[in-house]
């Protein structure tokens, strides 16, 4: 019975049946330069992603060709980081286009799968003061546990007719929800919000809006730009200074979100699959999620392994135009009374 070639594994064809895995490519072989420059990371962090995933994705590659866990992730940190699945990067790790595309699937869900462990708020008390401590040297202003901002990721259009991507510019993307510390240690990533959503609209149904509405206690606040509504755990920059004490809060103000901008653009540099001048995802929208979210979590990886946020930041500032305020949202007076007080404490 004749079988159909395209059921075949590339990989099969062009080694032929062998060893449980497939070491194709000895990392040890190769120069610090090679893997930085390739493969975006330099080699002891490549060691640790080993060890931290490769009892997930041994599970996900139980087959009698699979490919060991190191050639996995150095496909999988290929593609994040060059933004293309370029025949010269499978060849240089000896796989396949097919392949590296199984290898970027396994290698995202196990990412994903780690999330809990290194994106939260859930940090102990000398850590969090830590980081308002930081904050605080930033630009004097207190009690901040974190800066939230939104960014569109390009992503293709849907297959059905789903206009619920294409955001205020015209293009399909989605719209991404980060909150960060004063070292752009992301606290959380919520990746999965249709383009068309204002960042107003998705903070709204975000998770953190319900994680800090819910808190009873006044452990601190986020900061948020005007694009956001003002709450007594999210201070805003004041919408009509009047005061010097105004003005000196707005410059504080924006001098310490800009930690969230700053994050963002070093993301989309390190991780050029999400930036829009590689092109757009070429997925669904659920795996370019799942995608976006896989690089959050190794930019938090890398940050606590020691590397620095900012070594690949961009120059240009992020788009900072205006929305619509919604004529149905009503100002919490309680909410304003809290920033003004903070106002009066710290910038009269």
């Amino acid at each position: 019975m004749a079988i159909s070639i395209a059921i075949l594994d590339c990989d099969l064809l062009l080694h032929g049946r062998g060893h449980k895995t497939l070491d194709r490519f000895d990392i040890e072989t190769v120069s610090d330069e090679f893997l930085l420059t390739t493969f975006g990371f330099p080699r002891e962090f490549i060691y640790y992603l080993v060890e931290l995933l490769k009892d997930s994705l041994l599970r996900r590659t139980q087959r009698s060709r699979a490919i060991s866990p190191d050639v996995q992730i150095l496909a999988a940190l290929g593609f994040y980081t060059t933004g293309s699945f370029q025949s010269k990067m499978g060849d240089a790790i000896g796989i396949s286009q097919a392949s590296m595309s199984r290898c970027v699937s396994n290698v995202t869900k196990a990412l994903i799968e780690k999330a809990p462990e290194f994106i939260g708020f859930t940090r102990d008390e000398a850590t969090r003061q830590q980081s308002k401590e930081e904050f605080y040297r930033i630009a004097g202003i207190p009690n901040v546990m974190g800066v939230v901002d939104c960014a569109h990721i390009a992503i293709k259009a849907p297959n059905a007719d789903d206009s619920s991507y294409v955001n205020k510019k015209g293009f399909h993307s989605i719209n991404c929800q980060l909150v960060c510390d004063a070292r752009g240690l992301l606290l959380s990533a919520e990746t999965h919000w249709p383009g068309s959503l204002t960042d107003r609209a998705v903070f709204k149904q975000s998770s953190v809006a319900k994680l800090f509405e819910e808190q009873d206690n006044d452990e601190g606040w986020l900061l948020g730009d005007n694009r956001y509504p003002p709450k007594k755990w999210l201070m805003t920059p004041v919408q009509s200074p009047e005061s010097p004490a105004d003005y000196r809060y707005n410059l504080a103000h924006t001098t310490t979100h800009e930690i969230v901008d700053r994050t963002f653009r070093a993301i989309q540099t390190r991780f050029r699959c999400l930036d829009g001048a590689k092109g757009y995802l070429q997925y669904s929208p659920e795996k370019c999620s799942h995608i976006i979210q896989a690089c959050c979590v190794l930019h938090n990886i890398s940050l606590q392994s020691g590397l620095d946020a900012w070594t690949f930041e961009r120059t240009e500032a992020t788009d900072q135009s205006g929305e619509d305020i919604d004529p149905t949202d009503t100002v919490d007076p309680e909410a304003l009374r809290v920033r003004q007080e903070l106002v009066q404490n710290n910038f009269s």
